[in-house]
């Protein structure tokens, strides 16, 4: 249901998303005007108004350059906090006071997901949820298929599908944005974006830092629920959906018709690893089985795409940071002429960086001079020096919650391809191989892509 929200409530708002990601994006949309509602905190501690509006200052002076005093003082003049048990009553009577007369309050749980249906339950109970009430919850939906089918089944009888808006921040990012109009509005492109000149497609998402002081969250987890099922097969979506045309509707419908076409990934095509030391970090049991990396072989099954391998990685602890998307085209066939013969080593590629430094890089073969060898060479274009920065993911995603916009929302016949799509992989996962830190992962996984020219390490 679309219609700009009169009131927004962030639930977990003193919490370390709402520091790092929401308060800072909703700095910018009230620096842009696309923030016009009160704001309502809710956390487990009791803390008045103006400490809530101390510790936002502190949190938007970190995040941006360049503060403006008017806009900050005009944000937070309009937030204000509710402490208490999200599991009592209490707490939601203060809320129904906060938001008398809102018609159209929108409700954001920035909180660990074991608590989104205790909160809407109890949101539901106390009479706060009315017919254009909106949900947005925060990743992971489910921890498999079987969970995430419960969760929406109770979810949704409160907050029905086109009210229920589940956030995958990487759909927010305006470099992943950006594939979809380097596919379509470049006439380069969409000719050869198919099995006929594509050889195979490459995802890597690559952190050089471990999971630190975070392993009481990342030890039940691991890298394929935490950035697989979710952010890394949304962008395979982008890179292989159809054009959309039509409706409002069009995007998320393409999206799913790659998921669709798509077997469930085979654990024999995949390698798990989990780098040295990780058991050791506070959190961490101590025969941990959690993977740190993954590497794995997809498939689309479909006209475009049909015997095209799909090579997905992601790991921690790994040499660098970065996540890029690499279509691998097919080699041509070497020229010959009398006694010569035209040698091309390498591969042509088309990468697209979405991480940092995002923007793309074009491989194309340039002679080498005195030589009959022909070399890759790069046109590089590079989206925040051409184009400008970008807004921040939450910047876009909260507006389009608030004005009730799905399109960069997954839906749940989505997330449910996903994990139908990795639920074989946690159901019957392959050994931990170990990998030192600051390397590439398991030596296994270099075999997984040695077939197609092998990784492309980011540069």
């Amino acid at each position: 249901m679309t219609g700009v929200a009169d009131a927004l409530v962030v639930f977990g708002i003193t919490g370390d998303l709402a520091r790092r990601s929401t308060l800072p994006a909703l700095y910018s949309l009230s620096q842009q005007g696309l923030l016009t509602c009160p704001v309502i905190g809710v956390g487990r501690r009791p803390v008045p108004d103006v400490e809530l509006r101390e510790h936002a200052r502190e949190a938007i002076e970190a995040a941006e350059d360049d503060v403006d005093d008017v806009v900050l003082s005009e944000f937070l003049g309009r937030l204000h906090y509710i402490g208490g048990d999200a599991e009592e009553g209490p707490l939601y009577d203060r809320l129904r006071d906060a938001l008398a007369g809102a018609k159209l309050p929108v409700f954001y749980l920035a909180t660990p997901p074991s608590m989104f249906l205790e909160v809407a339950d109890e949101l539901a109970a106390e009479g706060l949820v009315g017919d254009a009430s909106r949900l947005v919850v925060e990743k992971p939906f489910g921890t498999d298929l079987a969970s995430a089918r419960e969760l929406n089944r109770r979810l949704t009888a409160i907050f029905p599908e086109e009210r229920l808006f589940r956030i995958d921040h990487f759909l927010g990012k305006e470099p992943v944005q950006d594939i979809m109009y380097l596919r379509f509005a470049n006439a380069m492109f969409e000719p050869i974006w198919n099995r006929e000149h594509v050889a195979s497609i490459q995802i890597t998402m690559a952190e050089d830092f471990g999971v630190e002081d975070r392993g009481a969250f990342y030890d039940p987890v691991g890298a394929i629920r935490d950035v697989v099922q979710n952010h890394l097969l949304q962008v395979l979506a982008l890179v292989a959906m159809e054009p959309p045309s039509g409706d409002d509707d069009a995007i998320p419908r393409r999206r799913e018709d790659v998921f669709r076409a798509m077997p469930a990934v085979d654990p024999r095509e995949a390698v798990r690893g989990q780098y040295a030391g990780y058991r050791d970090i506070k959190g961490v049991q101590r025969d941990s089985d959690t993977e740190t990396f993954v590497a794995l072989q997809l498939e689309i099954e479909n006209w475009r795409w049909a015997g095209v391998p799909i090579l997905v990685r992601a790991g921690k602890a790994l040499p660098k940071t970065a996540t890029e998307v690499v279509i691998r085209l097919q080699r041509v066939p070497q020229l010959q002429w009398g006694g010569h013969r035209l040698y091309s080593p390498g591969y042509d590629d088309i990468v697209l960086r979405i991480g940092r430094q995002a923007g793309i890089s074009i491989f194309v073969r340039a002679k080498t001079p005195g030589k009959a060898v022909s070399q890759p060479v790069s046109l590089d274009l590079d989206f925040a020096e051409e184009l400008g920065e970008p807004p921040q993911p939450y910047e876009r995603l909260l507006a389009d919650a608030l004005r009730g916009d799905p399109t960069l929302f997954p839906r749940w016949s989505v997330i449910e391809e996903t994990w139908r799509i990795v639920q074989p992989l946690l159901d019957d996962p392959p050994p931990i191989e170990r990998y030192e830190p600051r390397t590439w992962g398991p030596t296994s996984s270099h075999a997984l892509a040695a077939a197609h020219g092998g990784w492309r390490e980011p540069q």
